[in-house]
C-alpha cells in the first residue's frame, strides 16, 4: 500500500507539472510593436496585438509573428537599359511597414522576395522610357514614380511603401569617361569665363579710377586758381587801401601843418623864404631852369643881405 500510494503521488505530481508546463508554453506576451497572428486548425482565427494572451493547446498555434515597424531593405544592383540603349546597374533601397499582419502572412509567399522582384521591373520600366542624361538627373521623379507603383502593388499583401530611393547609378565605364571629360571641359569653360568677367571689371575699376583722378586733378586746379585769383583780388585790395591811407595821411599832415602856419600868423618874409625852400626841394637839384615870382625874388635880395651881415659879425 505504502508504494502503491507513493506512484500515485508521483503519477499526480507528474501530472500536475505537465499541466503547469502546457498552460505556460500557451501564454503567449506580445511585445511593442509587434504582432500574432493565429490559426485553429489550420484556419486563421484572430491577430494579437500587443500584450499577454492565452492560446488553446493542440488546437491553436501563432502561425507567424509580424514587426510592425518600419523596415529598410538594400537591394543588389539591377542592369537596366535606358531609352538610348545604354546598359547601367542600378540599386535601390525601399521603406516599408507593415500594416496588415493577416495579409502579410497569406497575401504572398516570402514577401521580401516578391519586392525585390517588383522593384527591379518597375525600375526597368521607368528606365526604359528615360534617356541617360534624364535618369542622371531625375532621381526625384524615378523616386516617387517608384514608390506610388510598388505601394499599390504591395497594397493586398499588407505592405505599405514608405519610400525608394535610388542609391547608386552607375553608368558603363566608357560613359563615366565621358562625362569626366564632358565636366572637366565645363569647369574650364567656366574658369575662363570667370577670368574674363574679372579682366573685364577690374579694366573697368581702372578706367574709373582714371576718370576720378582726372576730375579731381581738375576740380583741384579749378578751386588753386580761385584761391590764387581770391588772394591776388586780397592783395590789390589791401594796397589800394594802403595807398589810400598813406594820401590820406599825407593830406591830414599837410592840413594840419596849414592849420599850424595858419595859427603862427607868419609874416610876409617867413612866407617869401618858405616858398623858396619850395621851389629849392621841387627843383632837386636836376632842373635847370626855375621861375620865381618877383615877390620871391625881393624877399631872396633881403636874405641875402642878411646872410652878408651874419657873416661879417662872425669876422
Amino acid at each position: 500500500m505504502p508504494n502503491e500510494l507513493n506512484a500515485g503521488l508521483v503519477a499526480g505530481g507528474a501530472v500536475v507539472i505537465l499541466l503547469l508546463v502546457i498552460i505556460i508554453s500557451n501564454i503567449k506576451i506580445v511585445s511593442q510593436a509587434q504582432a500574432m497572428v493565429v490559426e485553429r486548425l489550420g484556419a486563421y482565427v484572430k491577430t494579437w496585438q500587443t500584450g499577454l494572451h492565452i492560446k488553446i493547446p493542440f488546437i491553436e498555434r501563432v502561425a507567424k509573428t509580424v514587426t510592425l515597424k518600419e523596415q529598410v531593405v538594400d537591394f543588389a544592383p539591377q542592369p537596366v537599359i535606358t531609352k538610348d540603349n545604354v546598359t547601367m546597374q542600378i540599386d535601390t533601397v525601399v521603406y516599408f511597414q507593415i500594416t496588415d499582419p493577416k495579409l502579410f502572412a497569406y497575401g504572398v509567399d516570402n514577401p521580401m522576395s516578391a519586392i525585390e522582384n517588383l522593384t527591379a521591373t518597375t525600375l526597368r520600366n521607368i528606365i526604359g522610357d528615360l534617356e541617360l542624361d534624364a535618369t542622371l538627373t531625375s532621381r526625384d521623379l524615378i523616386n516617387t514614380k517608384m514608390r506610388s507603383i510598388l505601394d499599390i502593388a504591395t497594397d493586398p499583401w499588407g505592405i505599405k511603401v514608405n519610400r525608394v530611393e535610388l542609391k547608386n547609378i552607375i553608368p558603363p565605364k566608357e560613359i563615366r569617361d565621358a562625362m569626366e571629360k564632358q565636366m572637366k571641359a565645363e569647369r574650364e569653360r567656366r574658369e575662363a569665363i570667370l577670368r574674363a568677367e574679372g579682366d573685364k571689371k577690374s579694366a573697368i575699376l581702372v578706367a574709373e579710377g582714371q576718370k576720378e583722378s582726372v576730375i579731381l586733378k581738375a576740380e583741384a586746379q579749378k578751386q588753386a586758381a580761385i584761391l590764387a585769383a581770391e588772394a591776388e583780388k586780397e592783395v590789390k585790395i589791401r594796397e589800394a587801401e594802403g595807398e589810400a591811407e598813406a594820401i590820406l595821411k599825407v593830406q591830414t599832415a599837410v592840413a594840419e601843418g596849414i592849420k599850424l602856419v595858419n595859427e603862427a600868423n607868419p609874416s610876409d618874409a617867413v612866407i617869401a623864404i618858405k616858398s623858396l625852400e619850395a621851389f629849392t626841394a621841387a627843383a632837386d637839384g636836376k632842373a635847370t631852369k626855375i621861375i620865381i615870382p618877383s615877390q620871391i625874388q625881393s624877399v631872396a635880395g633881403l636874405a641875402a643881405s642878411v646872410k652878408e651881415l651874419v657873416n661879417n659879425d662872425k669876422e
